[in-house]
């Protein structure tokens, strides 16, 4: 059974070689508290001390302004960052859908990509061998699998990289907003495999900005802010926690 427990997790990240004077400027987009130290470099505290846990069934939505801590939380699930302190436990096949080229060579072939992103999850060329037809026929790319990834045009790479990466269901499933899909024409057929992939999932976890979105599908929410885990609610009550907050901040700046 998919399971995901984090225990008084924090993530800190290095700022090596700011100029003092620019920091501010060189920060603006960075989220967490930044600590400026008298003696070595400066730092974000992208996650403090967050904890945790999740079982299967979970569909989970993370919120927060830009640099509250969303993307770094996933990231930490995934794998992808170590935490400077706490632990992480993840039970299960994890798949994150956050950059759709991730995994994918432009000098080797569609074909030859397939076998590269699914050994990328974890995948044996067997296994992935299994899906080739699947993923051929579902992207529409027949006449191109044997032709390198760099003469497809940026649209025909998207469907290539959304079949292969939703052909191989997940025990738990990383989404960081809109996972791209392609083309126009192939967008209505993508949202409907995605729906089922994510319906399958053990346990979905999704940061969005797409309110409608996380309220249609998520039945509980994170709601982040500078690195630190704010509420852990219901998600009708965690927005109601963020729009009570953003009026009060509007309120106090009038």
């Amino acid at each position: 059974m998919a399971s995901i427990s984090l225990d008084h997790v924090s993530v800190r990240f290095p700022l090596y070689g700011a100029r003092r004077p620019r920091l501010g400027a060189a920060l603006r987009h960075v989220g967490g508290i930044i600590s400026r130290p008298a003696h070595g470099p400066a730092h974000v505290d992208a996650l403090r001390d967050v904890s945790l846990s999740l079982e299967n069934g979970d569909r989970v939505g993370l919120i927060g302004h830009n640099g509250s801590g969303k993307s770094t939380l996933l990231r930490v699930i995934g794998g992808i960052y170590p935490p400077v302190s706490g632990s992480v436990r993840v039970s299960g096949r994890v798949l994150a859908l956050f950059d759709p080229l991730l995994g994918m060579n432009v000098e080797c072939t569609g074909r030859e990509n397939v076998v590269l992103r699914g050994i990328f999850v974890g995948l044996t060329p067997r296994q992935v061998m299994a899906q080739i037809d699947e993923i051929t026929a579902f992207s529409e790319l027949d006449a191109y699998m044997d032709v390198p990834l760099k003469a497809y045009s940026t649209g025909m790479q998207l469907r290539l990289a959304f079949a292969i990466a939703t052909a191989f269901q997940p025990d738990i499933l990383l989404l960081d907003e809109q996972f791209a899909m392609g083309d126009a024409a192939f967008m209505a057929k993508a949202e409907r495999r995605l729906a089922t992939f994510v319906g399958r999932a053990g346990i979905v976890v999704q940061a969005s900005h797409s309110e409608r979105l996380l309220r249609e599908t998520c039945s509980r929410t994170i709601l982040l802010d500078q690195g630190d885990m704010v509420m852990f609610d219901e998600t009708d009550r965690v927005f109601a926690r963020y729009h009570a907050g953003i009026e009060g901040k509007a309120a106090h700046a009038d």
